[in-house]
């Protein structure tokens, strides 16, 4: 059974990226976004749960929005003002419903990148 995993790397300081709120929405028709689950990271920077999984998996285009700026504000880092980077979306498609798909987000506060992991 696929299902949908991310984590979040805060490069700037080294460690995982702890109470990072991270929301999930599937693109539907007409590029209207539907809100699928939200979620906050754990001390591991990663979710208690997959994001999606069993019937609710499946093939379709989906949107993960993380909300760095509230992150790197309370941990005190270093940002401009407004902050370079307030939220990061990651527009990805599902193709293959039976598989693992891992959306990790790798960031500081004037960068980041992502990749599909396993």
């Amino acid at each position: 059974m696929g299902r949908l995993t991310t984590h979040v790397l805060d490069t700037a300081h080294g460690k995982p990226a702890a109470d990072l709120t991270i929301t999930l929405y599937q693109v539907r028709e007409g590029q209207q976004l539907e809100k699928i689950c939200q979620t906050v990271t754990n001390q591991d920077g990663r979710t208690a749960e997959p994001l999606l999984q069993g019937p609710q998996f499946k093939a379709g285009t989906f949107e993960l929005v993380f909300e760095v700026a509230p992150y790197f504000l309370r941990i005190g880092a270093k940002v401009s003002e407004p902050p370079f980077f307030d939220r990061i979306s990651i527009r990805f498609s599902i193709a293959d419903a039976a598989s693992h798909y891992h959306v990790p987000l790798l960031v500081s506060p004037w960068s980041y990148s992502t990749y599909r992991g396993s």
